[in-house]
């Protein structure tokens, strides 16, 4: 199914936009006839995913940022200021460092509390309230399942993922009321490259095609759509309980990487 060129585009902001899901969603906007900006903090995957896209005939602009920087938005704003931006799918946040909070550097921390929480708070602020003033405009915000539970080794991760969440609910209310959807996107567990990175096994996860394909198609099925495979969403509905929640914590924390075999 198409996503509404007439109701979020001309232009679609993907953060997190050089590979995975991101890159994924940039590929099915570009077939929809959307005009694209990605940002993401690497360039050489954000130039060799332009020059595919243009190949095909999308106009496409590019802009390599540090989430979590403080300037992150004014760099972003360098290459949207003058186009209309009525799509955002904000895609980052991975989270690369396990650890023990209170033994983790705090620039670990802050870093995933810069992307998932102020970013994402900043760039809805900012191309949420164009959007509402239009009367027109979607917002994807991605989101974990590790966000329904606290858990050890990722303490600052799973906290930042439940505030996106709740975030996105209060968001979806205030936007939809003036035209714009919004809906966080819930993931489990995804072949990307950043897993990869870390050195997961991938075979059994789920594809960053149909992630993409997922949130981009239940725009208007906010506030929470979470990934319809049966471990994503069991997953969710097992951490998702009041009952006895020390259990709950205890069978959904992630172990270090060492007891894994991952290093």
């Amino acid at each position: 199914m198409a996503t509404d060129l007439a109701k979020y585009g001309p232009w679609a902001l993907i953060t997190g936009g050089s590979e995975g899901v991101g890159a994924a969603a940039a590929r099915q906007l570009a077939a929809d006839g959307f005009k694209l900006v990605l940002v993401a903090r690497k360039p050489e995957p954000l130039e060799a995913l332009k020059a595919e896209l243009e190949a095909g005939g999308t106009e496409v602009r590019i802009k390599s940022v540090d989430l979590s920087a403080d300037d992150a938005l004014a760099q972003v704003r360098q290459v949207t200021d003058d186009i209309e931006v009525g799509l955002m799918f904000y895609n980052a946040g991975a989270n690369s460092v396990r650890g023990d909070f209170v033994d983790l550097d705090r620039s670990i921390t802050q870093q995933v509390i810069a992307v998932n929480v102020l970013g994402q708070a900043d760039f809805s602020r900012h191309y949420g309230k164009l959007m509402c003033d239009r009367g027109r405009g979607g917002i994807v915000l991605t989101g974990s399942t590790g966000g329904y539970s606290g858990s050890a080794t990722i303490v600052t991760y799973a906290a930042s993922k439940a505030f996106s969440r709740i975030f996105s609910e209060g968001l979806w209310l205030e936007c939809g009321a003036k035209g714009v959807d919004v809906v966080h996107l819930c993931i489990g567990f995804t072949a990307t490259p950043a897993m990869e990175r870390l050195g997961l096994p991938i075979e059994f996860a789920e594809t960053p095609e149909e992630v993409a394909r997922q949130g981009l198609e239940n725009l208007t099925n906010g506030p929470v759509w979470v990934v319809s495979t049966k471990g994503t969403i069991d997953g969710a509905r097992s951490a998702n309980t009041f009952d006895n929640r020390a259990d709950v914590v205890r069978k959904h924390t992630v172990p270090p990487r060492e007891s894994t075999g991952v290093s």
